[in-house]
């Protein structure tokens, strides 16, 4: 009997079990070594998954976000949680609730959803067709069956983070962005690595319905956030600046784009940098013109070669130089101007912005020798490669003798902006060392990076190697491009409260190959405006350069670009406190505060505490139980007089603070109602009026900003 048991058993493992334990065997061994790509989620029941991290924010220089990550919320549901008599009784409302909100389906669709998820357990199911924000989850959350909550509803919220810029498209195209592929420009794009942070792991479960869940009491990985980066954008320069380019665009039917620039003079930080190109029937931070398109710069690139003459010793801004009737010839090329200028000296030249008087200069201390005037360009980091802290830096070219560009008259053309390529940061990085001692500071775009508000690496002022000239040179520069506003080309700019130094520029944009600068009789001209102020004592240096589309008109810097610099600057002016001018009080007004009329003994008791004297006319001793209106004097002094409330009509209350107002006229036995605050500035019935005790009078109150 025994022995038949065991022959059984044994049969029972030889031909069963230990097939089958060879089967999984094999089958284990199939996929981990011979096949393993063939294991689905179908197949797994857990699985790792990355965490993302919170990507830092990218803020202006005093701390506020301009591109932030913000808060979203993935809202599922656990369909097992509710019972059944809750389920059935509101899942027509919950059905209702979310096609209102979502707007995707029907009340129908979503009931037939939610049913179908109910019967299938489905325990991770997603609401909705989007993120909500915090102010939609509220809302959310009131909804039939999810109002009771995770244990009772079933509602389970999951938190996400979406980019978001607090300030729309301030600045956009520097503060960049990461596109679908993954590809980023500006700062979002050169300080991904900063901003993006570690990501974490955790271990998620697969649920019925195919869904994957978060496995509750499995330690994972926390992620690590990513670094917040100060910039050094100033949010109102910045504002002022998009604000005068646009307008400015906005004026012309057939202008391509533009852009503008705003420097710190000490430290080289970039306080503003505004890019508007052409898209459709308006203009968008798309393209950066500033950093990214080296084109011939024109007029303005004159002070680099002023600069050359004057550091070689060549000139000064007094010699004089001819400017041989408007029209001159070198190299198979004519360089003309719009007047004959007739003899003027050097300062005049550049305050005109002669082409011929600085084409004959050139030549005349360079010629045969023009790699000196090469060499002495790049030795003032004309063409300096900054390698800027964003992406998308366009390289400058400073062509010289044996270059495959250099020609005959490569050197006349140079001289007055042509035959060599810029971005407007170059030639802004110039005019701000100029204005700067000779000093070229590096434009910088980024303070620090933070953690949790600590700074954790800080970037700052750097100084490019040596100084571009002598200070003698830079002052002598200075000088020449305050003449340019006083008397010259930006002579418009001279009615400003503040001197201002700086330079017109107009050049052609070549079309390219053999067709020149010139198309069936159409042209394009970029317009420039490059200088800083105050001159005597720079603050900020700024360029403006718009690019205009074909025409057959002119278009020049100093009427294009230049009312765009003038409205940065004077921005700047109006509200920066460094330029506030210090009052000594020699014949100044007194500036005493504006008193409300009241009771003696309250206002005397206020006017001692702020030290402030005034004059009585009318008032005999301390009068402390009356009543004093205030006025002021031409030269600003304080004058009480005395206010009568003895009256057997409407007492005037007008200009009283409220406090007084009511006491003075519930003592009347009259009853108030008033709005606002402040004082009052309008009553109704008016003063004078005769009225029953018990009657409403009305008050207006208004804030005087006292």
């Amino acid at each position: 009997m025994i022995n038949g048991i065991f022959k059984k058993m044994a049969f029972i493992y030889r031909f069963i079990f230990i097939p089958i334990a060879l089967a999984v065997i094999g089958r284990v061994v199939y996929i981990q070594f011979i096949n393993p790509t063939e294991t689905t989620d179908v197949d797994i029941a857990y699985r790792e998954e990355t965490i993302e991290a919170i990507r830092g924010d990218i803020l202006a220089r005093d701390g506020r976000p301009l591109a932030t990550s913000v808060p979203y919320y993935q809202v599922r549901m656990d369909f097992v949680v509710p019972n059944e008599d809750t389920f059935k009784k509101y899942v027509d409302d919950l059905s209702r609730s979310l096609a209102d909100f979502f707007k995707n389906k029907s009340a129908k669709q979503y009931q037939k959803e939610l049913e179908q998820a109910r019967a299938k357990g489905n325990r991770y199911k997603a609401l909705g067709n989007r993120l909500v924000d915090y102010t939609e989850l509220a809302q959310i959350k009131k909804f039939p069956i999810l109002r009771l909550g995770a244990n009772r509803g079933g509602i389970i919220v999951e938190q996400k983070y979406k980019r978001n810029n607090p300030y729309g498209r301030l600045a956009y195209r520097t503060i960049g962005f990461i596109n679908t592929e993954g590809v980023g420009v500006g700062i979002e794009g050169s300080c991904d690595y900063y901003l993006k942070g570690t990501p974490g792991k955790q271990t998620i479960q697969k649920m019925l319905g195919g869904e994957w869940k978060p496995v509750t009491g499995v330690e994972g990985i926390a992620p690590k956030d990513g670094y917040d980066i100060q910039t050094t954008i100033d949010i109102e320069i910045q504002e002022a600046a998009e604000k005068a380019l646009r307008e400015q665009l906005a004026k012309g039917m057939n202008i391509e784009g533009g852009t503008a620039i705003v420097m710190e003079v000490a430290t080289g930080a970039i306080r503003a940098i505004a890019n508007m190109k052409k898209m459709g029937n308006g203009y968008d931070e798309s393209y950066n013109y500033a950093i990214g398109d080296a084109t011939e710069p024109g007029s303005v690139f004159k002070l680099m070669t002023l600069v050359s003459l004057l550091e070689d010793g060549h000139v000064t801004l007094e010699d004089p130089i001819d400017g041989s009737g408007g029209k001159w010839s070198y190299g198979g090329h004519t360089y003309s101007d719009t007047h004959d200028y007739g003899m003027m000296d050097v300062k005049m030249a550049l305050a005109k912005s002669s082409n011929v008087a600085f084409a004959k200069l050139a030549v005349a201390n360079y010629e045969g020798n023009e790699q000196r005037y090469v060499d002495r360009l790049n030795s003032m980091k004309v063409g300096e490669r900054f390698n800027l802290d964003i992406q998308g830096e366009a390289r400058s070219a400073i062509y010289g003798p044996g270059d495959a560009m250099w020609s005959r008259s490569s050197l006349s053309s140079m001289a007055i902006g042509y035959s060599t390529l810029l971005t407007p940061l170059h030639t802004l990085t110039f005019y701000n060392a100029i204005a700067n001692d000779g000093k070229m500071m590096k434009p910088y775009f980024i303070e620090n990076y933070q953690e949790n508000g600590v700074v954790v690496k800080e970037f700052g002022p750097q100084e490019i190697s040596g100084s571009i000239c002598s200070k003698e040179t830079a002052k002598e520069a200075r000088r020449a491009l305050r003449y340019v506003v006083e008397v010259g080309t930006g002579k418009f700019m001279n009615k400003a409260k503040y001197p201002i130094a700086g330079k017109t520029g107009t050049s052609r944009i070549a079309y390219g190959g053999k067709q020149g600068y010139e198309k069936n009789g159409y042209r394009r001209y970029q317009a420039s405006f490059a200088g800083f102020y105050p001159s005597d004592n720079p603050k900020y240096s700024a360029i403006v350069v718009l690019y205009s589309g074909d025409t057959r008109g002119n278009f020049y810097g100093g009427s294009w670009a230049g009312p765009v610099f003038k409205e940065i600057a004077d921005h700047i002016y109006s509200t920066s406190s460094d330029w506030t001018p210090v009052l000594d009080g020699k014949g100044a007004k007194k500036n005493n505060p504006s008193i409300k009329t009241g009771r003696m003994d309250a206002q005397n008791k206020v006017l001692a505490e702020l030290g402030v004297e005034y004059t009585k006319k009318g008032i005999s001793g301390n009068n402390s139980s009356g009543w004093a209106s205030f006025s002021k004097d031409t030269a600003g002094r304080l004058i009480a007089r005395n206010y009568s409330t003895d009256n057997d009509s409407l007492v005037n209350v007008v200009d009283m603070g409220l406090k007084d107002a009511i006491y003075l006229l519930e003592n009347n036995g009259y009853k108030v109602n008033f709005t606002g605050y402040g004082k009052v500035v309008e009553q109704s019935p008016k003063a004078g009026s005769r009225l029953e005790k018990n009657s409403v009078v009305n008050l207006k109150l208004e804030s005087d900003g006292n």
